[in-house]
């Protein structure tokens, strides 16, 4: 894989906090699938593609989804998440990627599903947690609790408990799904 025009094409089309971000979640995904023997350079690609289309206009996402016949409704609830459904077909075409389970975790990092693989929990969870733009205090409770058995699965609950509270704080909808994988989490915990 040619990291080298991958991050020139992510530093030519995202904000360079975004791209900052991109960054720092490759690097927190490799180090986590090397803790949960996933594949540590399939884990960094994925992390380092993941808001390929985050700073893509919401009419380009719309049209983008539009096209795209798997969508969901749940994935048109909130624009701020538009990004991780169209990420699928611009990571395919700008940077030729084919792995189903990299294409997934892209897709579902910011609403996840129910039964997320390890692979997509893990790159769901390095986006939250990476530490070039996250704040420590949102990371360290979710990094804690990646440290304890069944970690994965407790470190997500944090993550969605936390958007869940932001979500009402701010009086904005919660997808059905959330609530959802939440209760589902809850549940093996």
């Amino acid at each position: 894989m040619d990291y080298t025009s991958i991050k020139k094409w992510l530093k030519d089309n995202l904000t360079e906090e975004r791209y900052l971000h991109s960054i720092g979640t490759a690097e927190c995904a490799s180090e986590l699938a090397e803790k949960y023997g996933l594949d540590k350079e399939k884990a960094y690609l994925a992390g380092l593609v993941h808001d390929c289309a985050k700073c893509l206009k919401n009419e380009e996402l719309l049209n983008i989804l539009h096209k795209m016949t798997d969508i969901n409704e749940d994935e048109f609830i909130n624009p701020k998440t538009y990004h991780a459904p169209a990420g699928v077909p611009v990571a395919t075409k700008e940077f030729n990627i084919t792995d189903e389970e990299i294409l997934s975790a892209i897709r579902c990092h910011t609403l996840g599903k129910s039964n997320m693989s390890d692979f997509e929990k893990v790159i769901f969870i390095a986006d939250k947690i990476e530490p070039k733009t996250r704040t420590e205090s949102y990371v360290l409770p979710i990094r804690d609790a990646l440290k304890e058995d069944n970690g994965l699965n407790k470190a997500l609950f944090i993550c969605y408990k936390n958007t869940i509270k932001s979500l009402v704080d701010r009086n904005l909808r919660i997808c059905p799904a959330t609530i959802k994988i939440y209760n589902e989490l809850l549940s093996l915990l």
